[in-house]
């Protein structure tokens, strides 16, 4: 004997499940009719229904709305890999909350799900040697890639590259950068 359809499984049980919380209207927008739902009240219909090896309902896929929550999963994973990376590179807890609203609890915890050694106090600041440097990279990048620093993220974009390249601390090269900015010597 044929095993019931799972799928009629799945949808009187979600019927019945709507109906004892009171939510017609989800019954209906899965496409109930007022007598289905009636029928849905005798424990011997149901059974039937749910056991019935011949599929009695269908589903149907909204594309639209599909692909607008699939692009936001992969928008969520691509935020959550940035705020990876900007942890890995050094970025501070302020940095976090500005840019993703983070709390210290949070940033925390995902510095340790990262394996990330925790922190007591602030980063060292640049040496004149340190600071030069980057004073250097940070006008060739910004003035090359044409960065409008009114932008926080595309400001944040070339201090994780710079970060990145010469092996210092996001929080350092952020505070270095934004203190040019605030001078006006961006």
């Amino acid at each position: 004997m044929s095993p019931p359809h799972p799928l009629n499984q799945a949808v009187i049980a979600q019927a019945l499940h709507d109906l004892r919380n009171g939510q017609l209207r989800r019954c209906k927008s899965m496409g109930f009719g007022d007598e289905e739902l009636e029928a849905l009240k005798e424990p011997a219909i149901v059974s039937v229904l749910a056991n019935a090896i011949i599929n009695w309902c269908s589903v149907s896929v909204n594309h639209d709305v599909f692909r607008r929550l699939l692009n936001q999963a992969r928008d969520a994973q691509k935020e959550s890999a940035k705020i990876d990376r900007l942890l890995t590179l050094g970025a501070s807890t302020e940095m976090l909350g500005q840019f993703y609203g983070l709390t210290h609890q949070v940033v925390a915890t995902r510095r340790n799900m990262l394996g990330l050694p925790k922190r007591r106090g602030r980063h060292p600041t640049l040496d004149e040697q340190q600071d030069t440097l980057l004073w250097r990279r940070w006008k060739a990048v910004s003035t090359a890639g044409q960065v409008d620093v009114r932008d926080d993220m595309a400001v944040l974009t070339i201090a994780m590259e710079l970060a990145d390249e010469m092996a210092l601390p996001l929080s350092v090269i952020w505070a270095a950068i934004k203190g040019w900015l605030s001078e006006g010597l961006g």
